[in-house]
């Protein structure tokens, strides 16, 4: 049984024809997700340029975290103003904008406040680009098109230390946020003009809206599994460089080249990810995705030697799988026309707590000699997912 969802004409037409709309958004989350993320392989230069400890490194994603924390609260008031489709474009151009004022910054202080600013930029994507994608197909092909989606913060985590390893050495880690912000407000005038998709308002979250979604223990659940979620990507992802380089000896470019490679598989197992998760149902699929991520990362600080290298490839493997299962599940709950609220009010928590706190709680355990502690202690947290996940009913799960 698949959620109460109407059809409209834009269903009518099937999967295939909404491809390129849904390749167009995946394009804009690429980029989005890409500036959340760069300054990972760029820590260690940023580190020596500013002079700053791990901790303080692990601290610049608290902030980006913090401002899209912000933003993902308040986009839908944004969206039931402007529309999505303007939403959309609105955190495009805004985003370029504050990664040039990151990187004409000079000081830690000015640095930090650019980074909230970047973060939440970021942040009012996410919720109107999840809205247009569902409202565009029909839900028996969410898990394929939500798949697509999730192709573009895979990519980007490919892309990310590659890029950054390639550009530094013709220029600085500042002109790099440069280049990248320009491609960013390219790509807001291109959506603006052919992009197609997301002409409706969006749901503000009001109380009524909240006490429907705070009334389902579904939703709080969720809220949970996307901090233990977003831990196992983003949260170990933004330290890896550092541990790689710090705690197991290797040359910064080394780790860059292969934290990039490691991230190549994962593209296809996000869209394998959601091909399963149409099969087997999104809880089922999720649970094992959650036993499975929560061992590797626990390996990911356990193994020594060339083992570490291994498991820098197997643990992306399961962790990018998290999400086709994850936002079909969040799509699911509550009412329809609250479904970009659920995201919204989700999502937030999600990433100040796993895109943010724990990558401050891996450096602050670097400072103590033991990034590998704060990695296993993270890896044990995403185990106690699979538990969490096992109270989802499944009336719960189709949103009834």
């Amino acid at each position: 049984m698949q959620p109460n969802v109407p059809k409209t004409p834009q269903h009518a037409n099937g999967f295939k024809a909404h491809l390129f709309p849904i390749l167009f958004l995946a394009s804009i989350f690429f980029l989005n997700f890409l500036s959340r993320i760069i300054l990972a392989p760029l820590l260690p230069t940023i580190e020596q340029d500013l002079g700053i400890s791990h901790g303080e490194a692990g601290s610049l994603f608290l902030l980006i975290s913090v401002g899209y924390f912000v933003a993902l609260l308040a986009s839908g008031f944004v969206s039931a103003r402007i529309l999505h489709r303007r939403t959309i474009v609105l955190s495009a151009v805004a985003l370029g904008i504050a990664l040039y004022l990151t990187a004409f910054s000079r000081g830690l202080f000015g640095m930090r406040t650019s980074l909230i600013l970047v973060g939440m930029a970021a942040g009012l994507y996410l919720p109107s680009g999840i809205a247009s994608i569902t409202r565009l197909v029909d839900a028996r092909h969410w898990g394929k098109a939500l798949s697509i989606h999730e192709v573009a913060p895979n990519l980007a985590f490919v892309a990310a230390p590659l890029l950054a390893e390639f550009m530094l050495g013709w220029i600085s880690w500042r002109s790099v946020l440069i280049v990248l912000g320009s491609l960013t407000l390219v790509l807001s005038v291109a959506f603006s003009r052919f992009g197609r998709g997301g002409d409706f308002p969006g749901s503000a979250p009001g109380f009524g809206a909240c006490k429907t979604l705070f009334r389902l223990p579904a939703f709080w659940i969720m809220t949970v599994l996307f901090m233990v979620g977003i831990s196992s990507t983003m949260g170990i992802y933004t330290m890896l460089p550092l541990f790689l380089v710090t705690e197991h000896g290797m040359d910064r470019s080394v780790a860059n080249e292969l934290i990039g490679l490691s991230r190549v598989l994962s593209i296809a197992m996000a869209l394998l990810a959601g091909v399963v998760n149409d099969r087997l149902g999104s809880k089922h699929t999720l649970m094992i995705v959650l036993f499975l991520t929560g061992t590797m990362t626990i390996l990911l600080g356990l193994m020594p030697g060339s083992w570490v290298i291994l498991l820098v490839f197997l643990q992306p493997l399961t962790a990018v799988s998290f999400f086709p299962p994850a936002f079909a599940l969040l799509s699911a709950v509550g009412p329809s026309d609250v479904r970009n609220v659920s995201v919204s009010l989700a999502v937030p928590a999600g990433f100040m707590v796993g895109g943010g706190v724990m990558p401050l709680f891996i450096g602050f355990m670097g400072d103590r000699g033991s990034f590998a502690g704060g990695i296993v202690i993270v890896g044990g947290l995403i185990l106690t997912g699979v538990l969490l996940a096992a109270f989802l009913k499944p009336n719960q799960e189709k949103g009834n």
